[in-house]
């Protein structure tokens, strides 16, 4: 059997259907929605009801790793349309951790939880010598009425797609927290202190809610590993159809776009956690994005599903194509993973 190297980030969907997807235990009728290329929540049947369950863990950040693991979970039950209510954390610390540093992280499990009105109900923790890092790994749990879910592959032909707030939302934030030193040296600290607050902008919940409530929403996706265009990228993967849409459609603040700027990475292929991808019927698309805008969510319609023959791609401003044929590479992992290799 051929061996192949696995690179840092998400496995290659191919290497996940052929590998992977080949063992998955015990058939259960009672799983709706179950392991599937785009699809982050698993649905199962409770008869007049259904539980959306998602794991999710948190490798690429240390400052702010409780809220986001929190929030990240989080987002993939509300990508459903359904209201994240329990999570489980596993918490993994390296030797030499502290009791002030443990606080520290599950204060803010506790702060992001609150705030979600979710409730803690489980987990594990230990110190193991097998991370040099802090990692988290969160399970969310949502209940929803059987067939009042969303899923990412109910795209249809003639959804126009709509982003809230921008790209790069968790990106920004977490290199602008984990990288300050050098960004400082090449980003006005202004725009770098503002940047860090972007951790504030990573749930989706409340979009994701707003968005179901209006109408008309056919598929979600938030944009998290490989940014909107990953997203994007899933969405079309799922619900097997096409996709255009548009860079100088799709929102970026200004401190994402000098963070970007500096350390040479593309904002549209940085992960985005906070940033909502919605599929919806073309007549909903404006109504959605005025009730989102009317509750202080920055939104847009940045493209279209269209027939899968007639490609899947972002035209970027130059009027070249960002091609999302092919699995997108996170920026995310190549700067952390190589700092002193930006100048």
């Amino acid at each position: 059997m051929d061996k192949q190297s696995l690179s840092f980030g998400k496995i290659n969907p191919n290497m996940l259907k052929e590998i992977v997807f080949s063992y998955l235990g015990s058939h259960d009728s009672r799983v709706i929605v179950g392991p599937k290329i785009g699809e982050d929540a698993a649905v199962i049947d409770f008869k007049d009801r259904v539980l959306v369950v998602h794991s999710d863990p948190i490798t690429g950040a240390v400052e702010n790793i409780g809220w986001l693991a929190v929030n990240v979970c989080a987002n993939d039950i509300a990508t459903r349309g359904v209201r994240p209510l329990w999570i489980l954390t596993v918490i993994l610390l390296p030797k030499g951790f502290d009791s002030a540093q443990l606080r520290n992280i599950v204060s803010q499990i506790n702060e992001a939880t609150r705030k979600l009105d979710i409730a803690v109900i489980g987990g594990h923790s230990e110190v193991t010598s097998s991370v040099s890092r802090p990692i988290i790994i969160a399970t969310v749990i949502g209940e929803a009425k059987r067939g009042k879910f969303v899923t990412s592959s109910g795209a249809q032909v003639g959804d126009s797609l709509i982003v809230t707030k921008g790209a790069a939302i968790e990106g920004t934030a977490i290199l602008s927290t984990e990288m300050k030193e050098l960004l400082e040296k090449k980003v006005d600290k202004s725009l770098i202190l503002e940047a860090q607050r972007f951790i504030k902008m990573t749930s989706v919940v409340k979009d994701a809610l707003i968005a179901v409530k209006v109408g008309g929403v056919h598929a979600m996706h938030d944009a998290t590993e490989g940014g909107i265009a990953s997203g994007l990228q899933e969405i079309a993967w799922a619900s097997n159809i096409g996709i255009i849409a548009y860079e100088e459609k799709i929102p970026i603040y200004k401190g994402t776009k000098e963070i970007c700027k500096a350390l040479r990475i593309d904002p549209l292929k940085t992960i985005s956690s906070g940033t909502l991808i919605i599929s919806a019927r073309k007549e909903k698309a404006e109504k959605i994005v005025s009730a989102l805008q009317k509750n202080n969510i920055r939104a847009s319609v940045i493209g279209e599903v269209v027939e899968k023959a007639k490609g899947r791609y972002i035209i970027r401003r130059n009027r070249t194509r960002l091609n999302l044929s092919q699995p997108i590479k996170e920026e995310l992992w190549r700067i952390l993973e190589k700092p002193r290799s930006v100048r």
